[in-house]
């Protein structure tokens, strides 16, 4: 593999300017266009949250890649893909909405501060999204980069439900780590809710308590290495991390990180996967 020539996609929770600054929109708007800069060919996803202003953004809707209904819940929601450029950095966002769970005025709380009772089914939702339209798009990720708990479920997806298809099979998965933590457990019922072909209830066994450590534990084990994106994280997370052997990259400040993170993946890419694809 030609290393410069490599594909990386971006998934995120949030994304700058489309969403005010934090530890991963911050991140999430710089790193895919210093990683483009130095000659890998980007995809960048997040949520098409009701929040984000279509009209000062650009927003517009990508109709061959919409229309599509994905079944959540065993229920149909159907697929709608917009796109946004940031011209400055020559990188095009693709955005992943749906009526019944992004066109609510915020993204992942409502306005006490409380997270909405449907966000299990709002980031299977947007994981999935993301897959399906990388698929029609037929663009092959040899590294897929999860920002923020919302992205959690996009490693499990693609090493068991997507293990088999050609444009996932040799995906690495790297997923990182913020300090962006929910006191509220997610929906009990989230487990049969992630279940789909290539997905056993083995798999899913640590989403019997559906706390934030156990999701985020739940893209470590299916992940290929792991980043800190915080100064600090969760202590529970961090442990069950150094517990799982998983390649680890520290935080690191604002100033070289873009050249550090681009050798970590290259690590990943070249060294050998810990994790099953199929067992």
């Amino acid at each position: 593999m030609k290393e410069k020539k490599a594909k990386i996609l971006f998934i995120s929770q949030e994304i700058l300017p489309y969403l005010p600054e934090s530890e991963v929109s911050k991140i999430s708007r710089f790193l895919p266009q210093g990683i483009q800069e130095k000659g890998r060919e980007i995809r960048t996803f997040m949520p098409r949250y009701g929040c984000v202003n279509e009209r000062r953004n650009q927003l517009h809707e990508v109709i061959r890649l919409s229309g599509m209904n994905l079944i959540i819940n065993d229920m149909d929601h159907p697929l709608i893909i917009k796109v946004a450029s940031i011209q400055s950095a020559r990188m095009q966002v693709y955005f992943i909405d749906n009526e019944d769970y992004f066109q609510r005025k915020s993204t992942l709380t409502n306005e006490n501060g409380e997270t909405f009772d449907d966000n299990d089914e709002r980031a299977i939702f947007f994981s999935k999204g993301v897959i399906e339209t990388v698929k029609k798009l037929r663009w092959s990720p040899d590294l897929i980069h999860c920002h923020g708990w919302f992205t959690a479920f996009a490693p499990l997806m693609i090493k068991k439900a997507y293990a088999d298809d050609p444009l996932f099979a040799h995906s690495k998965v790297v997923f990182s780590v913020y300090n962006d933590g929910f006191s509220k457990p997610l929906n009990e019922n989230v487990r049969k809710k992630v279940l789909m072909e290539g997905i056993s209830k083995k798999d899913v066994e640590i989403l019997r308590e559906p706390t934030y450590e156990n999701i985020l534990k739940l893209a470590i084990n299916f992940s290929d290495g792991v980043i800190l994106g915080s100064p600090t994280v969760n202590g529970e997370v961090l442990e069950h991390i150094n517990t799982a052997k998983k390649p680890l990259l520290p935080y690191q400040d604002s100033e070289n990180y873009i050249d550090i993170y681009d050798e970590f993946y290259n690590q990943i890419l070249n060294g050998n996967s810990n994790v099953s694809k199929k067992k």
